[in-house]
């Protein structure tokens, strides 16, 4: 299944879709790869979500990870290689997470005592709204300070959440520092060179806070949730997390916005 696999992901080359597919072999092929596509059972599919949920594994990444296999499943289908897709059998869809930061909060964790790269690193996921993964690979030069914009965006073009967004004051000055002490071309960078991963300083970093149930997300979720609370219009919000299309954005933060359903509660005061 793996060669199968790869010519897929050969098929969406150049589309965001692409780096998900490739970043979901690492874990999906080890389990499925020496199976035919139409060999895999339901009883496949709860051992696999056996084996990664004692991995540490959280349910919502398992459920992303078998819904690309039976994305790929369906394409198989599709190209005649196999008659019928089989089921993929994934775990329920966890409840979207409510978790996000106050301002009280978002100053204890700014104030922590931790590496230059975690405190720039957690600055630039509250002030952009970008994942973790995107600020790791932001470079300088996609860092315009004369127009005021940060490109998260790579190469490859828009990828999944990646946006061009304004750079507010606060991450100016922070960038303005960092630039001056700067040693590559990463914005985030640990002597002298990128950084794979800050899961262990941000840990770190948010337990000295107090905030030990704060991750990465839950900072995407924050700058996601202060934007509806002063206003700022849905279409706004989508743009800045780097989507398309507002509508799934709207289903998650509309409820914050002050003017939320207040046009249609005022049409029920009565007496």
């Amino acid at each position: 299944m793996e060669t199968i696999w790869k010519a897929y992901s050969e098929t969406v080359v150049g589309r965001p879709v692409h780096e998900s597919m490739e970043y979901t072999g690492r874990s999906v092929l080890p389990w499925f790869g020496a199976f035919r596509p139409d060999q895999i059972s339901v009883r496949d599919c709860k051992a696999y979500i056996t084996d990664r949920r004692q991995a540490g594994i959280q349910d919502g990444t398992i459920w992303t990870q078998l819904g690309k296999l039976r994305t790929f499943l369906n394409w198989v289908e599709q190209t005649g290689l196999i008659d019928r897709a089989p089921f993929i059998e994934r775990p329920s869809k966890p409840a979207p997470k409510e978790r996000y930061l106050t301002r009280e909060e978002i100053t204890r964790i700014l104030s922590v005592k931790r590496a230059p790269h975690i405190k720039l690193a957690i600055r630039l996921m509250l002030s952009t709204a970008a994942r973790v993964t995107a600020v790791l690979e932001l470079t300088w030069e996609r860092v315009d300070f004369e127009r005021g914009q940060i490109n998260l965006r790579t190469g490859e073009g828009q990828r999944k959440g990646r946006a061009i967004v304004p750079m507010t004051e606060s991450l100016r000055a922070a960038l303005v520092e960092a630039r001056r002490a700067a040693l590559s071309d990463y914005v985030a960078e640990w002597a002298g060179g990128p950084v794979k991963s800050i899961k262990k300083g941000f840990k770190a970093a948010a337990v000295e806070a107090g905030l030990p149930d704060a991750s990465p997300h839950v900072l995407r979720h924050t700058a996601a949730v202060h934007m509806a609370e002063a206003g700022i219009s849905m279409d706004e919000i989508a743009q800045y997390l780097g989507y398309s299309d507002s509508r799934i954005t709207a289903s998650t933060y509309a409820r914050y916005s002050p003017e939320h359903l207040r046009k249609a509660a005022r049409a029920l005061e009565f007496g």
